[in-house]
């Protein structure tokens, strides 16, 4: 197949973008650097939002500072990791190689490094916000925004006071939230729900998509429209010379003057033909889909002690979450997708959704949750950008500003020392 990266749609002749990876970070920086002038053209083995941008629970959880590897989690993690259903589970089989990561986890779980994460995820989550906000204005997306907020709801006294702190982290970042007591005050926001859940936090200012499938593909629209190109293809090879990048793939090669890679899950093992290893593995999430909802749910609902969410997708509901460490290869094991729908019924009396769709997907993630942004020091023509755990979807804007001010090789917004793809490495 010939070179034909050259020359398209009247942009200048000279090699520009290939961005790795059709999901929403792909896709919402292809967007950004057209709109900047680039010539992009976005390559995906599968096509765009067909993995964790397919069947993620739509939300844009600003909300979120505190990341998975925390002090705390030291304390729960071997309880939740012996129980093959549980919010937290490591599939056996799996146990060998994920030991690398989960020695980067336990380290990070460090008092020191976990404070060091919630500032950087509270300064990513603010770029992210605002810029998810000039992305709706721009692209006149509002139809499939949905901003009803979140309802945090809590079994008893106890489990409520013990997320007081993490209701404190958010007032000092500025986020807004009302805390409720007795099922009168909850069912004032979210009627219907079992009076076990006594207390809830609730924050107004949280949004979802409609569907995230169909946001990235509204993104990709106006990415085409602008000129960019989505390509199909599975990438072989990646290798950098003094004057480009070239992509071999299952349909030929590309030339770039630059490459991003935010292919997911699947980012490390394109990094390697680079020579770069960073600990990156999976959190496969469950979710089923019911195309029409038997419930009124009027907020997203999150259960935090059983590790789940249930929110609006289009006209129906989708019941999903908990983590599953087991890489990319195992087989899916939807009896995790299973049990969180028959939690659902419990907790909300009357609730009987018929018959949905279940799926697993891949989350992308490092041990400390935070992505990983920036160039490769192997390869200065390739930037990363993946690796965003639960909250791909939530930081996609901020994370295509981003990369769009490394492709310009202007200063970021914000320091992108806590994002170091190999800070990993250098720690030693």
């Amino acid at each position: 197949m010939p070179d034909t990266s050259s020359a398209r749609n009247g942009k200048a002749d000279t090699p520009g973008v290939v961005i790795i990876g059709a999901g929403v970070i792909g896709v919402t920086t292809g967007f950004l650097l057209a709109e900047q002038g680039h010539r992009v053209t976005i390559l995906d083995r599968r096509g765009v939002a067909e993995e964790a941008s397919c069947g993620n629970a739509g939300a844009f959880a600003f909300t979120d500072l505190e990341p998975l590897a925390s002090p705390g989690m030291l304390l729960k993690a071997p309880k939740w990791l012996m129980d093959p259903l549980g919010p937290l589970t490591l599939r056996p089989s799996y146990a060998p190689r994920m030991l690398p990561w989960l020695l980067h986890f336990a380290r990070a779980c460090q008092p020191r490094r976990h404070r060091a994460a919630i500032a950087a995820q509270a300064e990513l989550m603010k770029v992210s916000r605002a810029a998810l906000e000039r992305l709706i204005a721009r692209t006149d997306t509002e139809h499939l925004i949905r901003r009803e907020g979140q309802l945090q709801v809590y079994e008893g006294a106890a489990e409520y006071r013990a997320s007081l702190p993490s209701w404190e982290l958010r007032k000092q970042h500025g986020i807004a939230y009302e805390l409720l007591e007795g099922p009168g005050a909850i069912a004032e926001i979210q009627p219907g729900l079992s009076p076990r859940f006594t207390h809830a936090g609730f924050t107004p200012d949280w949004m979802n998509t409609t569907d995230p499938q169909a946001w990235t593909r509204q993104l990709a629209a106006r990415f085409t429209a602008l000129g960019g190109e989505i390509r199909t293809a599975e990438v072989r090879d990646l290798s950098q010379d003094d004057s480009g990048v070239t992509v071999t793939t299952t349909d030929g090669s590309l030339r770039a003057d630059q490459l991003v890679l935010a292919a997911g899950a699947w980012s490390h093992q394109v990094a390697r033909r680079l020579g770069d290893r960073m600990p990156l593995d999976t959190e496969r999430g469950y979710n089923t889909t019911f195309p029409e909802a038997s419930f009124d749910l009027r907020t997203q609902l999150t259960f935090s002690s059983h590790g789940f969410v249930m929110s609006r997708i289009g006209d129906g509901v989708r019941i999903g979450g908990a983590v599953e460490l087991g890489g990319l290869k195992l087989p899916p094991n939807y009896k995790r997708a299973d049990l969180l729908v028959d939690k659902a019924r419990t907790f909300l009396p009357g609730f009987e959704p018929g018959q949905g769709k279940r799926w697993m997907g891949f989350r992308p993630s490092m041990p400390d949750s935070l992505p990983a942004i920036g160039r490769s020091t192997r390869a200065d023509r390739v930037i990363y950008a993946f690796g965003h755990g639960h909250l791909g979807l939530t930081q996609s804007a901020g994370t295509a500003e981003l990369v769009g001010a490394i492709v310009a090789r202007r200063k970021p917004e914000i320091s992108l020392t806590p994002f170091d793809p190999l800070r990993f490495s250098r720690r030693g």
